[in-house]
């Protein structure tokens, strides 16, 4: 599902408040898995971020709304905490339907699946400019997309076209989100932000900066290799795929997104077949600021994780958002992002 963002803090030493120059954010993640057997990954998981870092979490085995600031609690008082904990359930249930339906759509039997809902917006302090986005994947593909100039779903997965084809039908929930993302997002964001930039006067924190970690990723022999740089801070990173030395451009840089711990994770997909790459030397090379020298990963089959390997890897994607997490016994992606509303449309597929 699509983009978000940050980072590079400015200070405005006026009343010792906190203002960021760059864009802010507020994003909603649904992710319910389908086949897992992994302890401690919950079935559904819900999360919401403000610029990356977890403000409220809910998953299936907690069965409750908690929220992961100090200055939510004042929101968790509210009736509408507990409005947000009714969707939540509802979005479980619908979620632990849904993908069994998926799975026949996809003409799949057994295995680990993923279906997966960001939804939020994102706020230009400099220029006032809102945008809201509605994106959902399975299975580590973009699935479908709602396309808030046209007010209409898109898709360009032919096992997504009856949903969509369903979904567009219903005006009353278009305009409905419409309405929402255009103005009670941002307007929540704000709030948020009001509460979220309280510093005590005369005092200023400032996070220690911290050096990527790189991965080389793949799901199987035939798909991309994926370098997968996080946990890294402050935001900024080059990722580039070098082939023999030289600067390789079949490659597909990813966006620079949040984890819930507010650092920061980057893709570079390398779209080079596997018995292409093993005549040659490709390699990844990250730089941050915090790196002295480079950090470069040659490309071998004993330096990427995959389905293949003792790991398991299972990436979900949904455009803009990759979330990996390895275990020798199994791998599941815990979303990082969520988005605290008083309106979300369910939808069934």
């Amino acid at each position: 599902l699509n983009s978000w963002i940050f980072v590079l803090l400015c200070l405005c030493v006026v009343d010792c408040v906190l203002c960021f120059s760059e864009l802010h954010s507020l994003i909603t993640t649904y992710t319910g898995i389908h086949g897992q057997t992994v302890a401690g990954i919950p079935e559904f998981s819900a999360v919401t971020t403000l610029d990356g870092r977890q403000i409220d979490y809910y998953d299936s085995d907690k069965g409750t709304l908690v929220p992961r600031q100090d200055w939510m609690k004042e929101f968790a008082s509210r009736d509408t905490w507990k409005k947000d904990t009714k969707i939540r359930e509802q979005v479980q249930k619908i979620y632990k339907n849904n993908i069994p339906h998926l799975m026949k759509r996809f003409d799949q039997t057994h295995g680990v699946h993923v279906y997966q809902r960001m939804y939020g917006c994102e706020r230009d302090d400099e220029t006032g400019d809102s945008r809201g986005f509605d994106q959902y994947g399975y299975d580590g593909e973009d699935f479908i997309t709602l396309d808030l100039r046209k007010g209409r779903y898109n898709t360009s997965v032919p096992q997504a076209t009856v949903t969509v084809e369903k979904w567009n039908n219903d005006r009353t929930q278009l305009d409905s989100l419409t309405e929402y993302y255009r103005n009670e997002c941002s307007y929540w964001l704000r709030v948020f932000l009001k509460k979220s930039f309280v510093v005590k006067k005369g005092t200023l924190s400032l996070r220690t900066s911290i050096c990527p970690d790189v991965t080389l990723l793949q799901k199987n022999s035939s798909s991309p290799v994926v370098c997968h740089a996080t946990g890294f801070y402050p935001s900024a990173v080059t990722i580039t795929w070098r082939k023999n030395g030289q600067d390789h451009n079949n490659v597909k840089i990813g966006d620079t997104l949040p984890n819930e711990d507010g650092t920061f994770q980057k893709n570079a997909t390398l779209n080079v077949l596997q018995d292409v790459w093993k005549k040659d030397q490709y390699g990844c090379v990250v730089e941050h600021i915090n790196l002295t020298d480079p950090i470069q990963k040659i490309l071998t089959e004993d330096e990427i994780k995959s389905n293949n390997s003792k790991y398991k890897i299972t990436i979900i994607s949904v455009k803009k958002k990759i979330c990996i997490k390895c275990d020798p016994v199994g791998c599941l992606s815990v979303p990082s992002n969520l988005f605290f509303s008083s309106y979300a449309a369910i939808n069934k597929l």
